[in-house]
């Protein structure tokens, strides 16, 4: 569990704790993180032993540039695209508004109320208006999958060019699904931030590594924020070697453990509201209860305070996986 205030998915400690079992027992379906990783090769000893040199962290960068399609513009990478989040109430002016597409990750609105913005959680781009100096768009949306047409969004970010506003499109959940991303058009959007996040899509979200893509002058203000040598040696190697290997394997195991996933919900009658290539959002109306039924079979899933007839349930890693989470749905349906 985070200690920000906010609920994220992830918690194994802290429901081991309440419900018993070691950790590495329990199955995680909590998060939206790839469970299948690729297997990593040999990382330079030099990344272990020197400071992140510009050599590497250039590689890097060009390897995203690449990978994302964004190009003249070069991604900047980040410990996390937490740690870019943190970073926004700095690109806003004292008091400036900002407008968050709701409901969405909760610490976009935490970060800038924190930093003294007002912020208005918004139902839809219509909303958005010449008060918003900023405006957050998760797409595809965690948790409801809500997925938005790359023309649409051009259209408000050229809207709010207008009047001096910045527009930030998080894309943490684009890489399975690209033809939403708006990363080739960054470059002449100059309002236009994009955040990639390379942990769930690759499963590897303990690297804390994440990229921006946006134009020099943006880019160059997070830089100098982040200070030097902000992400690790050995996670840049990675990043090289996983990038120039391409993504159509990883999406293909995603693509795989998906439709494993929804084999098991539909075939206990689960009713799926939304959701992306890494999870899907189910509406249950016992969801708390449900919730705490897998708790006990050493299950985690996601719920939401804001929505308690919600759980967001990950992917397994594997068959085993899914025959536990199967049969875990077939006891609470006997129970009922």
């Amino acid at each position: 569990m985070s200690g920000s205030g906010i609920a994220h998915g992830g918690g194994l400690a802290a429901a081991a704790l309440l419900h018993g079992g070691r950790v590495e027992d329990w199955l995680d379906l909590s998060t939206g993180i790839n469970p299948c990783p690729p297997a990593l090769g040999a990382i330079d000893p030099r990344a272990w032993h020197r400071l992140p040199d510009r050599e590497r962290e250039d590689a890097a960068r060009h390897a995203a540039r690449s990978f994302y399609g964004c190009g003249a513009n070069i991604p900047l990478p980040v410990p996390g695209t937490q740690a870019a989040i943190q970073l926004l109430p700095q690109l806003l002016e004292k008091g400036a508004r900002a407008a968050i597409l709701s409901p969405t990750y909760g610490e976009y609105a935490r970060c800038l109320a924190r930093a003294g913005h007002d912020v208005d959680a918004v139902a839809g781009l219509d909303e958005i208006g010449p008060k918003h100096g900023l405006a957050v768009i998760v797409n595809p949306n965690n948790p409801t999958g809500r997925k938005i047409p790359a023309t649409s969004l051009l259209a408000l970010a050229e809207r709010m060019a207008a009047t001096g506003g910045l527009l930030v499109v998080d894309e943490a959940f684009a890489d399975a699904e690209p033809e939403f991303s708006l990363a080739s058009h960054a470059a002449t959007q100059p309002n236009l931030l994009i955040f990639r996040s390379f942990g769930k899509f690759f499963g590897l979200a303990g690297l804390r590594l994440g990229f921006v893509i946006a134009g020099p002058a943006i880019v160059q203000a997070m830089s100098e924020a982040l200070g030097p040598w902000p992400v690790s040696g050995p996670a840049l190697s990675v990043a090289i070697d996983l990038f120039a290997r391409g993504g159509s394997l990883v999406a293909a195991r995603i693509a795989e453990r998906r439709k494993a996933l929804q084999a098991v919900l539909d075939r206990h009658d689960m009713t799926v509201i939304g959701g992306t290539a890494l999870f899907a959002l189910v509406e249950d109306e016992r969801a708390q209860a449900l919730q705490e039924h897998l708790c006990r079979a050493h299950i985690l899933t996601r719920a939401f305070d804001y929505a308690p007839h919600w759980l967001r349930i990950g992917l397994a890693p594997d068959e085993a996986g899914d025959d536990r989470f199967d049969a875990a749905l077939a006891a609470w349906k006997a129970l009922a």
